[in-house]
């Protein structure tokens, strides 16, 4: 049984790219996955999936509970591991061009226990991730409603209790009751984009291209206007005192950028897009590392601002930027783009981590780990829709039932493990696989691998540590979740142990 756990899945070469292709990619005779995406459309998804809650959102978050001013410090923490992880990732999404991220590639060097370990939790970071932005969402969408009823003179504001989640965890982990009903527009915004997603991955980028357009013009307007009303004065002291473990202090900044690397997941889910690219060997590292690069630079000078315009104290509110504009009247109209744009922007969150949980549970299902209709294509559409469906209304339920806090955390800490993996994977393919094709190669030859995938392994084990101590029952119970459907189901339907029985 030992030997069955730990089986790598094999990698052969495909006609269809000239890399190594894990074979269930393109079964003869079954309906395949589209390849039309292009490096293009591969850096609009990173960034459609990294702009959006980690600037809107999170940002105000983690600067008002844990970090201050210093927030920049933990971005550029969160950013130098999402470096390393990211060069990994190019390698792997180059020579494994698969719908699988983390999961495939744990797969190919690990063994199939920790393949599904990593795929257990990828579906915790982007159904979580889904769940989490698409409550932010409906905060920004009541403030959009308030602007509009604003300006016509109506009460158009829906009510917190058709706004609000119904639960929440107290710091003991219990979980109690708001006495709100559900969270109507999360639901409602889950359920468009997964329409959206069913119907196409063509169609899905397009809006995708489009959102994005629309949200970094935002993003620029408000750097280029509240520039001039940042107030050194609330960069003092840049490192407050610290109040507890993780709330301020120099231990509140690696808190803080475990709560931020939350903003990052978006390259990850580029990987789980490879199956559908044109180019894989080429377009797949410009796509991951491009998307990475901006969107660093953007949140950098975004946690500088807001911070600059607003004591950091007065963020930790669903919408954060809307709150730190309310503090100028002249900004007035900044507000209503910036709410408008968010409100755009944190759609494409959702759709590209939508995109990517169908593609985590499209890939488990070929192997048959999760049930076979999970890995259908639909015959006209060319998306796996049946896992579109089952992604789409899982997290609807959450996001229409749980906070924003509670799952943020959970979606870092799970992509802090599949970061982990991807870290030795690449090192373990180097020794194991070295006449494997790898049009791009992590930088710096033998030690340049070393160096980034063992720092890069230690920098997210040492991050999802800190998350982990305040919400270890939660990660437990969900790790035992998902060993429990692992033996119980996917260890007797493993295609790869049945051929290898």
């Amino acid at each position: 049984m030992l030997k069955n756990l730990f089986a790598t899945h094999p990698i052969q070469a495909s006609p269809h790219v000239d890399a190594g292709e894990l074979p269930h990619d393109s079964l003869q005779g079954e309906t395949s996955l589209k390849r039309v995406l292009t490096a293009r459309h591969l850096i609009t998804l990173g960034i459609g999936a990294v702009i959006g809650a980690g600037i809107f959102v999170i940002t105000g978050q983690a600067a008002a509970e844990h970090a201050g001013p210093a927030l920049v410090i933990s971005f550029i923490v969160a950013g130098i591991a999402c470096a390393f992880a990211g060069l990994c990732y190019a390698e792997f999404a180059a020579m494994i061009p698969v719908s699988g991220s983390a999961y495939a590639y744990s797969y190919a060097t690990l063994g199939e226990i920790v393949a599904w370990f990593i795929g257990w939790n990828l579906v915790l970071e982007y159904l979580f991730a889904v769940a989490t932005v698409a409550a932010s969402w409906s905060g920004y969408f009541n403030e959009c409603l308030s602007i509009l009823g604003h300006w016509t003179g109506m009460s158009l504001r829906l009510p917190d209790y058709l706004s609000t989640a119904p639960l929440k965890f107290t710091d003991t982990h219990q979980i109690v009751q708001t006495g709100a009903l559900v969270n109507v527009p999360a639901v409602l915004i889950v359920t468009a984009l997964t329409l959206l997603c069913y119907r196409g991955i063509t169609q899905s980028t397009f809006v995708n291209s489009v959102i994005v357009t629309i949200k970094v013009t935002v993003i620029t307007l408000f750097l280029i206007f509240a520039f001039r009303y940042i107030n050194p004065a609330n960069w003092h002291p840049f490192i407050p005192p610290q109040e507890a473990p993780g709330r301020f202090g120099y231990s509140g900044i690696f808190r803080a950028a475990v709560l931020v690397f939350f903003a990052y997941v978006g390259f990850d889910a580029v990987s789980t897009a490879a199956g559908e690219a044109k180019n894989p060997q080429r377009d797949m590292p410009i796509g991951i590392l491009g998307s990475l690069l901006i969107c660093t630079v953007l949140y950098i000078a975004m946690a500088l601002t807001l911070t600059g315009i607003a004591p950091y104290h007065l963020l930790g509110t669903p919408e954060p930027v809307a709150t730190a504009l309310n503090l100028y009247p002249q900004l007035t109209w900044l507000k209503a783009i910036v709410s408008f744009g968010a409100l755009a922007g944190l759609s494409s969150v959702i759709l590209v981590m939508l995109l990517g949980t169908s593609r985590i549970f499209f890939s488990m299902a070929r192997d048959g780990l999760l049930p076979s209709r999970m890995g259908r294509v639909h015959a006209s559409h060319r998306t796996p829709h049946v896992a579109t469906i089952i992604a789409g209304v899982t997290a609807g339920v959450l996001a229409g039932l749980f906070p924003v806090s509670i799952l943020g955390e959970l979606v870092s800490m799970g992509t802090l493990l599949a970061f982990t993996t991807v870290c030795i994977g690449v090192l373990i393919l180097r020794y194991t696989r070295p006449e494997l094709p790898r049009s791009f190669r992590v930088p710096g030859g033998a030690p340049g691998v070393w160096f980034v995938s063992i720092f890069g392994a230690l920098i997210c084990l040492y991050l999802f540590w800190q998350s982990f101590r305040a919400n270890w029952p939660l990660m437990l119970g969900w790790t035992t979740i998902g060993m429990l459907i692992y033996f119980f189901y996917g260890y007797a339907h493993s295609k790869l142990r049945k051929q290898n029985a």
